[in-house]
């Protein structure tokens, strides 16, 4: 029998991708809200407590109420896609690469909180090298990224593409979060495993999907004596055995004159790059922000939860 999957807010960025990633899917049955009743709280809540699992594509508030809404005597599984729980440890974090055992708590959680596209990069640098501990308690981290403006959701699509707006966005790039308190923040120093909030500079490029987040590293302030082939080596043992978070052969990267923040867009899979030598490095993530960083995530989150 086909699972029952309802997407909530399946007529956003992240919704339509989930969808379009299982229009051909036998194995699921999408059970669908009509786009005029999408604010009707009833057909919603019918909906959440009739599937197997519900991917919930809302802001954050949405997404609490919700998960207010399921019935205490079903067994529906939840997957949010906001930030609302992504910190939350009656939750279990859906980067199933992020721990050799990552995976499995996934697949027997009911509920699973989706990461955010710049974590899920930065996470996937920083949290092998806190684990083994070669990044010092003492270490200030920063976190440089460039997303894809889809990112941004509706709104920044249309800030971007519609020129006929009042708020159309010229730039060909720009910073944001220039408060350094954007939402990711938290997330990053929970999971990334770090005593204290690293400095985060998001930023957006005229393009649709794509990314880059950037950890760039002094090798002698960390623990011990590291050179740019023990980091490589470390990441690359740490990512063994999966084909979804990719480290390249230093050799690959090293040919490199540029790296195209576009290059993973309409894959689901993430590269790590080692950059630098001599006394510095740079570790790169490269991924679709809609596709390992979101919808490309939540669809194996609920394979790994359909599997169980």
């Amino acid at each position: 029998m086909a699972a029952k999957i309802f997407i909530d807010g399946e007529h956003g960025t992240t919704g339509l991708q989930i969808r379009t990633r299982m229009a051909e899917r036998r194995d699921v049955e999408l059970l669908s809200i009509p786009h005029e009743e999408r604010r009707n709280p009833k057909m919603r809540e019918d909906l959440i407590n009739s599937a197997d699992i519900a991917i919930l594509c809302l802001p954050d508030d949405a997404s609490r109420e919700a998960v207010g809404m399921l019935a205490g005597n079903n067994s529906v599984r939840v997957i949010d896609t906001s930030t609302a729980y992504r910190v939350n440890p009656d939750w279990a974090y859906g980067f199933a690469e992020m721990d050799k055992d990552q995976a499995e708590r996934i697949r027997g959680a009911r509920y699973v909180a989706n990461p955010g596209c710049y974590p899920t990069g930065a996470i996937g640098l920083i949290r092998p090298l806190r684990a083994a501990g070669i990044i010092p308690d003492s270490y200030p981290v920063t976190i440089n990224a460039v997303s894809g403006y889809t990112g941004g959701g509706k709104n920044l699509i249309a800030q971007m593409e519609d020129k006929s707006r009042d708020d159309h966005i010229d730039a060909q790039h720009f910073l944001y979060g220039l408060n350094l308190a954007h939402k990711h923040v938290p997330e990053m120093t929970t999971h990334g495993l770090l005593p204290r909030a690293p400095i985060f500079s998001p930023s957006v490029g005229r393009f649709p999907q794509g990314m880059l987040v950037q950890v760039p590293l002094y090798l002698e302030e960390l623990e011990g004596e590291h050179n740019q082939e023990s980091i490589h080596a470390l990441l690359s043992e740490y990512y063994a055995g999966q084909d979804i978070v990719r480290v390249v052969p230093l050799a690959e990267s090293g040919s490199l004159a540029r790296l195209n923040a576009e290059e993973l867009a309409g894959q689901d899979i993430m590269k790590i790059y080692v950059f630098g030598g001599g006394a510095h490095v740079n570790l790169v993530a490269q991924l679709d922000n809609l596709g390992k960083g979101a919808s490309g995530a939540a669809v194996q989150n609920m394979d790994l939860m359909l599997s169980a």
